[in-house]
């Protein structure tokens, strides 16, 4: 639990370090909530930038560590606002720390996120351990986007954070980082209203059951998604006249595009491009009478903004290249991955009463109707708030929607389930903006003439119950999501997945202690760490396990004995003992087939 949050508090404050003196730099005084977000992007480039160096990533950590300490002696009598940020942040940082730390709470333990739901994050566990060490690892070679992973490593170089309380730690990061940058859009609201909303923008039901995964690439990239929105929305209102008028006033927008493209690659870059591109038009068509002149005022700032994300993310263009052949692309691979197949695109609305984003209607304890009547209700709101922002002619939340939603029709048609259900997640930030902010916002429309007072405080009170209907359920649903994660073992060795090119297909037998099987979902553990061959997974005696035919290698603790007659100790690895069966097998072959995709397929959870 101390290690998690260790890395919690330590990936929040070197972000809110960094990116607000990232704002200062490029002219902004004020205090930014885009600072989370930014200090998050250039943490992911200058530990991937480092963590190959010599040293196993201790340069990454020392990096780290200078930046932050640079930045808070920079920004000394140079942040306006502080306080008043404090006062409305810390209430959201708080209740979004509360939350994403549902799933260990519920189980009672932390450890590896996901594990028995998708088993992924053993995968990111090796190739931090690769990364570490200095040598490759499959993702590496792919051209698999390692920024989060390269932060992991500078935790457990820093502060001696185990690396599974390392992904941890920045998942949950993550999340409050998300509504902490949330707040940037909400300034006109007050209260516990500016708070909830907050937390649902951060938080909504896609991206919380991609934290319940383990998927800190998911939610960083979400999360980069929202803070580009706000980014563009802050600079449409100020204009080339306001307050914060420097010509470096669009370099945040590049750092988190360079940020996009290490923590997802080209898939995150293609998402902030056509917002980018939807969002220009729009601003474009409003201004038609002064478009030249507004060309001619974001030249400069553009150009600056252009070069800063060339510099950054030049290097990662061959890599780029590379990891557009992943297998997870491929519609004929492994495309469903953990999944049983499409999931709905209206998850992104942010109502969906299953704490499983992969169950369809009615397939979970919550009959069908009720999915549908959330449904209805969310899409009324995302109708009456795309209404809001083309009146107040915000268009950066719509260009973000409609990015979103192009990917997504991209994923569906042309891509994998896998893909797809990931645009989803991406459609759930500006959705849920686009749905909260009319709602939460303090000004409300004058009711003029007299006589239809009536009407509008009529029409006001069923707002007010719509808008706390849909807060209710769309938090209820993330909260649900939240609570269903199972969390794996507390600890993490490469030393199995080393042993799987050993043992071939087997057939092998693993025996653990009947706790970690019962209580850490060890079996999905285990069976993903040795995929690929024939294995068997008992719980170790007493009473002693029975010895299954034919099989050929068996792997017990490193103190364990013999489990039964006629095995021969072949090598001892990490916390692990390699057996060998001496004499011919003969019998039929017991053990069954634990396929990739079997073993990234797991039973459904309610």
């Amino acid at each position: 639990m101390i290690a998690t949050y260790a890395s919690v508090l330590a990936v929040c404050a070197a972000s809110l370090l960094i990116g607000q003196a990232a704002m200062a730099l490029c002219g902004r005084r004020q205090w930014s909530w885009l600072s989370p977000s930014v200090g998050l992007a250039l943490l992911c480039a200058l530990c991937w930038a480092t963590v190959r160096l010599p040293g196993e990533g201790l340069l990454s950590a020392l990096g780290v560590l200078a930046a932050a300490t640079a930045a808070a002696l920079y920004l000394r009598g140079r942040v306006e606002g502080a306080g008043e940020a404090a006062r409305a942040g810390l209430p959201v940082a708080l209740l979004a720390l509360g939350a994403a730390s549902l799933p260990f709470l519920v189980e009672g333990r932390f450890g590896i996120l996901g594990t028995g739901f998708n088993p992924d994050m053993s995968q990111h566990l090796l190739a931090a351990t690769r990364l570490e060490q200095g040598s490759d690892t499959q993702l590496l070679v792919e051209g698999y986007p390692l920024g989060p992973h390269a932060i992991v490593v500078a935790l457990h170089q820093g502060l001696g954070i185990g690396l599974v309380q390392g992904f941890s730690g920045l998942t949950v990061a993550v999340a409050v980082l998300a509504s902490l940058t949330a707040l940037g859009v909400l300034a006109e609201a007050i209260g516990w209203r500016r708070t909830l909303a907050a937390l649902l923008v951060g938080l909504p039901y896609m991206v919380a059951s991609y934290l319940a995964q383990g998927a800190p690439k998911e939610t960083i990239e979400a999360l980069f998604i929202l803070a580009f929105a706000i980014g563009l929305f802050e600079l449409s209102r100020e204009g080339p006249g306001g307050r914060w008028s420097s010509p470096l006033r669009a370099v945040p927008l590049a750092l988190l595009a360079a940020g996009s493209v290490f923590a997802y690659s080209f898939p995150g870059l293609a998402w902030l491009a056509a917002t980018l591109a939807v969002w220009a038009a729009l601003e474009l068509a409003w201004a038609r009478p002064r478009a030249r002149e507004a060309l001619r005022a974001v030249l400069r700032p553009t150009l600056l903004a252009l070069l800063v994300f060339a510099i950054l993310a030049a290097p990662e263009i061959g890599r780029m290249a590379e990891f557009s052949h992943f297998e997870t692309f491929d519609p004929g691979g492994p495309g469903l991955g953990n999944l049983f197949g499409q999931i709905s695109p209206f998850e992104a609305l942010g109502i969906w009463p299953t704490g499983d984003f992969r169950l369809t209607p009615g397939d979970g304890a919550v009959p069908a109707i009720g999915y549908y009547l959330g449904v209805a209700l969310a899409l009324a709101l995302l109708a009456a708030g795309l209404l809001w922002a083309l009146t107040h002619r915000e268009g950066a939340f719509i260009a973000a929607l409609l990015a979103a939603i192009g990917a997504y029709a991209a994923a569906r048609i042309g891509g994998t389930a896998y893909t797809a259900a990931k645009a989803v997640a991406m459609i759930a930030p500006p959705a849920m903006v686009l749905i909260v902010r009319p709602l939460a916002t303090a000004r409300r429309p004058t009711l003029a003439p007299r006589h239809r007072a009536g009407q509008g405080a009529t029409r006001e009170g069923l707002v007010r119950l719509a808008g706390a209907s849909f807060a209710a359920a769309a938090a209820g649903c993330t909260l649900l999501a939240l609570a269903n994660a199972p969390v794996g073992p507390t600890s993490y060795s490469a030393a199995l997945a080393e042993l799987r090119r050993e043992v071939g297909p087997g057939p092998t037998l693993i025996l653990a202690p009947r706790a970690f099987l019962d209580e850490e979902h060890g079996r999905e553990y285990l069976a993903w760490e040795l995929r690929g061959g024939r294995v068997c997974i008992e719980p170790e005696g007493p009473p002693a396990p029975r010895a299954p035919a034919r099989v050929r290698f068996a792997i017990t603790e490193r103190d364990s004995p013999a489990p039964f007659p006629r095995l021969q100790a072949v090598r001892v690895t990490g916390p692990y003992r390699l057996w060998e069966r001496t004499g011919p097998l003969a019998g039929p072959r017991e053990c069954p087939l634990i396929a990739v995709r079997q073993a990234r397929r797991g039973p459904p959870r309610e």
